[in-house]
């Protein structure tokens, strides 16, 4: 897997594996409360890679089949997003090469904690980022949907 930073002719791709995922988890992605919201895929250049963070792309054979990105939250804080693996392409190791970019990325940009949130029903996403070194601070709720979050800190130079 190649792994690149998002370019703007990406975008229809990037936007099609972010829905195939959502469905993935979320058989009703239409509904008013749903943390999923798009809005920034439109505008990825000033959410993410103008604006202290990153978004980056796996391919295989010059097709998307992985995104992953790093937002800003404070000068210290980064928030890991966005993480999407095409499903035929799950379970391959490819979403941890992605995670491992963005923690890299993170640190080179001096952040020193990163946070995340995830699913409460969806394991194997908790199973992934444990797995990543990330510890669960507390579960939360956007709307109707039951979340747990995540921390890592990050060490210079250091995992």
């Amino acid at each position: 897997m190649l792994i690149r930073t998002y370019q703007v002719g990406d975008n229809r791709e990037v936007k099609n594996l972010h829905y195939a995922g959502v469905l993935q988890i979320d058989p009703d992605p239409e509904r008013p409360d749903n943390p999923f919201s798009d809005a920034d895929l439109d505008n990825i250049e000033g959410v993410y890679i103008n604006n202290r963070g990153d978004f980056i792309i796996g391919m295989i054979e010059d097709e998307i089949m992985a995104m992953g990105a790093l937002q800003k939250v404070s000068e210290s804080r980064g928030e890991i997003k966005r993480i999407r693996i095409r499903q035929d392409y799950q379970r391959q190791g490819h979403g941890s090469k992605i995670l491992a970019r963005l923690i890299e990325r993170a640190r080179e940009l001096g952040y020193t904690e990163l946070c995340l949130d995830t699913l409460a029903d969806n394991t194997p996403a908790q199973r992934f980022f444990e797995k990543g070194g990330f510890t669960k601070t507390q579960r939360g709720k956007i709307g109707s949907y039951d979340l747990i979050f995540y921390r890592k800190i990050l060490n210079v130079g250091g995992k």
